[in-house]
């Protein structure tokens, strides 16, 4: 095993996690949306939190989890030592979720050697690989440098000339219920509805029942049902978290010109009426 390590592919296995920990550049995080520092709870050895909600999250915007300034990123980044030659594998404690947005800022901000550990913290418990109490880790400022690359994020403005002219495929992942309309959003106040010319892509399609990410092949044919080969596509969810689970499965499939739009239908539905 080399000292220092390059990720070559947007997902790692957890034995592949567990056969790299002591890599000297290894930075794992732990991108649970809402952590308990209870230390009943266990973690991977050595992770660090990454507060998507707070520390990586314009807190002055009114929608959730909005995207942060790359002066606030590169900020943030640092204090939880991470470097520029740093390889950042983030989980979560679901399997797949918060994690894809984890991975999904760190490319907006210019960086790639990244990876979501596939199955995530389950999946780690499931293959028996050592634990530790859940910890606040005190690091050596990093040296991270944040380049903002606008295409990865779409916003208001974005969408509705995208949706209103049709230039755009626009991937909801949000579940068949709540993008037809037949159950309510989470969201207390936010109405149910969906942005014009959009299709669905429920997240969980591209899971099994285990929560690993399902094979290539699998991927594939589920995109290429709505998404052709050079489409523009912009992947949108509840609040831009789960819409970066199919910006993952998107990029192992190949597809190029994606992008996550950030404030995604808790913003839409809020600035456009029914």
């Amino acid at each position: 095993m080399s000292s220092y390590i390059s990720l070559t592919s947007p997902t790692v296995s957890v034995k592949w996690l567990h056969d790299n920990l002591k890599a000297e550049n290894l930075v794992v995080l732990d991108g649970t949306i809402v952590k308990s520092f209870d230390p009943s709870q266990k973690q991977i050895p050595n992770a660090r939190y990454f507060d998507i909600k707070n520390k990586f999250s314009d807190v002055s915007n009114p929608f959730p989890s909005a995207f942060p300034s790359a002066t606030q990123f590169q900020k943030e980044a640092r204090v939880l030592g991470i470097n520029k030659n740093s390889a950042v594998v983030v989980y979560d404690d679901k399997g797949i979720y918060s994690s894809a947005r984890v991975w999904w800022l760190f490319k907006a901000f210019g960086f790639n050697n990244v990876a979501v550990l596939n199955g995530g913290f389950p999946e780690w418990l499931k293959a028996g690989y050592s634990t530790e109490p859940i910890k606040n880790y005190s690091v050596k400022a990093g040296d991270f440098v944040a380049k903002l690359k606008p295409e990865y994020m779409r916003f208001f403005d974005d969408v509705n000339k995208a949706s209103k002219a049709n230039t755009h495929k626009i991937i909801d992942a949000r579940s068949v219920a709540r993008f037809n309309c037949l159950e309510p959003e989470p969201r207390e106040g936010l109405r149910m509805g969906t942005i014009p010319n959009s299709q669905n892509i429920p997240f969980k399609s591209l899971l099994n029942k285990e929560g690993l990410l399902k094979p290539e092949a699998e991927l594939k044919s589920i995109f290429s049902e709505i998404i052709n080969e050079g489409d523009d596509v912009i992947f949108s969810c509840g609040s831009g978290i789960t819409a970066c689970v199919l910006a993952l499965g998107a990029e192992i499939s190949g597809y190029k010109n994606i992008s996550v739009y950030d404030g995604s239908w808790t913003e839409w539905g809020s600035l456009v009426e029914d």
